[in-house]
């Protein structure tokens, strides 16, 4: 009896595995120390936001890339980030800047968009995001 079930059981295995993965939820940190690619890097959240709407996206920015989250930061053509940061909070998109970086330049929270969290360490909050929580790395 058992011959005959053990194969059974592999098969429902194998063939039930697929349908746990997919109902897992996606969830992806987008790693951003440059600004000069944070419009590619919020154009990839969006497209990604785009295929997959229940994905849940954090940007995590430490060094020169908190500069796209600091209050009325412009990029190269003089536009502001505020509108595209606001429209993708309002999507579920959390964005979250480095205490450490702040402190080495001398910035305090009031400096920081107000749609942004602030942590202790940047590069710390991706590896507790994909240690602890099963987010997955993306760097644009």
């Amino acid at each position: 009896m058992t011959r005959i079930l053990t194969p059974f059981l592999a098969a429902l295995l194998l063939a039930t595995a697929p349908m746990a993965a997919s109902a897992a939820e996606e969830k992806v940190v987008y790693h951003v120390n440059d600004a000069s690619n944070a419009r590619a890097a919020m154009r990839n959240v969006q497209n990604h936001l785009n295929a997959a709407p229940d994905a849940k996206i954090v940007v995590v920015t430490h060094s020169k890339g908190i500069d796209f989250l600091l209050n009325d930061a412009k990029d190269a053509k003089g536009d502001g980030y505020d509108a595209q940061v606001a429209g993708l909070v309002a999507k579920g998109v959390g964005f979250r800047v480095c205490a450490n970086t702040l402190k080495a330049r001398k910035l305090d929270a009031s400096a920081v968009n107000p749609d942004a969290t602030i942590v202790p360490s940047g590069v710390a909050e991706i590896g507790k995001l994909q240690a602890q929580e099963g987010y997955v790395y993306l760097k644009p």
